[in-house]
């Protein structure tokens, strides 16, 4: 394996293993969540679905109500730093 495994290559690798994780956890949420994903027959040959509240909890959901509640920065001590004005 040392041959073939480089020590420059784990860091690549694992930033791959990341993204793949991230793919694969938000296609696996689509098919098994999302109100508009039908796997069964029975519930494809149901045309147009009128599930609102479905759809709202789907689009609503806790990571996204936790969101709303914070402000919106990337790096709040690093703002907090270089916009405090008692200094």
């Amino acid at each position: 394996m040392g041959r073939w495994m480089r020590p420059e290559v784990y860091p690549l690798l694992g930033a791959m293993a990341f993204v793949t994780s991230l793919c694969t956890f938000q296609l696996t949420r689509n098919v098994f969540l999302n109100p508009e994903v039908r796997i069964n027959k029975s519930h494809r040959l149901a045309g147009v679905l009128d599930n609102e509240e479905e759809g709202e909890k789907y689009a609503q959901h806790g990571l996204r109500k936790f969101l709303r509640t914070r402000r919106p920065e990337i790096m709040p001590a690093i703002n907090r730093f270089f916009t405090d004005e008692d200094k």
